[in-house]
């Protein structure tokens, strides 16, 4: 005699069995009061913003878009990708040569990185405007021999110049170790294989390791140029003023309102930063493809498709 508590497997119907789980989804109060209160705080602070004379809003909206703070944020952006054009270039180079089996290179390497990075970039950009001072003149020539080129430094205006190089030269330090690192991901059998089709050790770095490290270094590369975007404001130090940060500066010398102007010139940093790291998503996204075990809508439905061309065989 069973007992009453025993079910046998053909008291279970099938629609009990096909019967669909209501999920319930958990619930999190603690979530929504946090959110409740960060958003208070944050009303309260736009309210405040707003009512505050100190921030001399009328300002604020009249150099926000003036034809000399436009200037400005493109000589930003001209600093900035000059400075990561020599940064990126250099930077490979150095990695490749950190890298390399040559121990010379490897040292000269190894010293530019213990200079460069173990210095302020304010310290390095202060030299540079120092460079006249401690060259006065350049003679390009044959040591003891004819001189077939002269440089006056000091009468040469070359502050963007200078600024370019300075920002250039001390973002080369890290994006030596982004690149360094992004080649060290790629496994050896890689290189080996490289290596059995006849491939040089330049070739292989070239051809094989460089494209498959892409997917390592691009995403520290784009935090890097949105962060050279924000060094450019301390090349004032060289001195060049025609930045976005130092035009700010000058134009709240002459009106004596800093406050403003400083959010004139935090409003075109975050502008342009935002389009960078849109530009940094779908840069990643395209060096990701294969990468991700998720599959798209479309890779789905071509599954499906198959799927259904296979039962109808």
């Amino acid at each position: 005699m069973s007992s009453p508590d025993t079910v046998s497997s053909g008291d279970v119907s099938d629609d009990d069995v096909t019967a669909p789980i209501k999920a319930v989804p958990l619930r999190h109060p603690g979530q929504w009061v946090t959110a409740a209160v960060i958003l208070i705080l944050a009303a309260l602070f736009i309210y405040g913003a707003a009512t505050n004379k100190a921030y001399r809003w009328d300002t604020y909206r009249r150099y926000l878009f003036d034809t000399r703070i436009i200037e400005a944020a493109g000589w930003t952006l001209a600093l900035t990708v000059c400075a990561m054009v020599i940064g990126v270039v250099l930077g490979v180079l150095l990695a490749v040569m950190r890298l390399s089996p040559n121990r010379v290179l490897r040292s000269v390497a190894w010293v530019y990185l213990w200079i460069f990075r173990g210095t302020p970039v304010y310290v390095q950009l202060v030299l540079w405007g120092l460079f006249g001072s401690i060259y006065k003149q350049i003679d390009l020539g044959v040591p003891f021999g004819p001189t077939f080129a002269h440089i006056d430094v000091q009468a040469m205006n070359a502050a963007f110049l200078f600024a370019v190089i300075g920002l250039g030269l001390n973002e080369a330090a890290y994006m030596a170790e982004i690149v360094r690192a992004g080649i060290s991901s790629v496994g050896e059998g890689q290189q080996e294989a490289s290596v059995a089709l006849g491939m040089t050790w330049s070739q292989t770095m070239r051809r094989t390791v460089l494209p498959q490290a892409m997917r390592v270094i691009i995403p520290p590369t784009g935090n890097e140029l949105i962060s050279m975007l924000k060094t450019t404001s301390l090349v004032t130090a060289i001195p060049f003023s025609l930045e976005l940060y130092g035009r700010t500066r000058d134009i709240s010398g002459v009106n004596f309102q800093p406050i403003p102007m400083l959010l004139v010139a935090s409003t075109w940093y975050l502008a342009i930063t935002s389009i960078l790291m849109v530009g940094q998503h779908y840069l990643e996204k395209h060096y990701s493809k294969g990468i991700s075990r998720q599959l798209t809508d479309q890779q789905l439905a071509d599954l499906a498709k198959a799927d259904l061309e296979a039962k109808s065989l």
